[in-house]
């Protein structure tokens, strides 16, 4: 009982506050308790994703590792595909969120450790990163899809869910 006292703390604060609910989202709170983030929450977090996705992909394609070429590929085309969609519907459904621009500091640094690996080690935190950054899309978007409070954006997450349950399973493939 006196562990769920804090976790009840933040959840009663993180409904009543956008800043204490990007907390929520940011330390876990949110996905522990399969909590669905803020619209905000939810559109950063899929356009940060969605960047470094496409750009540690296209450091992979760029390192020539056969092993993760096709997907890789595949990552490129499908993160793209995602953000222009996300960008349109923040757009058309008049979504009070801003989608960033650049990776915030922890994907950022996690691109920065790709860009000085080669080889083995390369492919071996690249297959890493996709398995960590495809579970945490996952769970972003099946707690959206669930309990979201924009229409459009829930509508979507349902839809584009089953996508990234599929790059999942192609990540975890890779040769370790």
């Amino acid at each position: 009982m006196k562990k769920l006292l804090p976790i009840a703390a933040i959840l009663a604060l993180s409904t009543s506050y956008g800043h204490a609910q990007s907390m929520a989202e940011k330390s876990g709170v949110n996905s522990a308790m399969g909590v669905a983030p803020a619209t905000a929450d939810f559109v950063k977090e899929v356009a940060v994703s969605d960047m470094f996705e496409i750009q540690s992909s296209k450091l992979a394609l760029a390192q020539h590792d056969r092993a993760a070429h096709s997907f890789a590929t595949q990552m490129v085309a499908d993160h793209q595909k995602t953000s222009s969609q996300l960008k349109s519907l923040v757009h058309s459904a008049n979504i009070n969120a801003d989608v960033p621009t650049a990776l915030d500091s922890s994907h950022q640094d996690m691109l920065d450790k790709l860009h000085k690996l080669h080889g083995k080690e390369f492919a071996a935190q690249y297959r890493q990163d996709q398995i960590d950054g495809h579970n945490d899309a996952v769970s972003l978007f099946k707690r959206y899809a669930d309990s979201g409070d924009n229409a459009a954006l829930k509508s979507w997450a349902g839809q584009t869910l089953p996508k990234l349950q599929q790059h999942l399973a192609e990540a975890q493939k890779l040769p370790q």
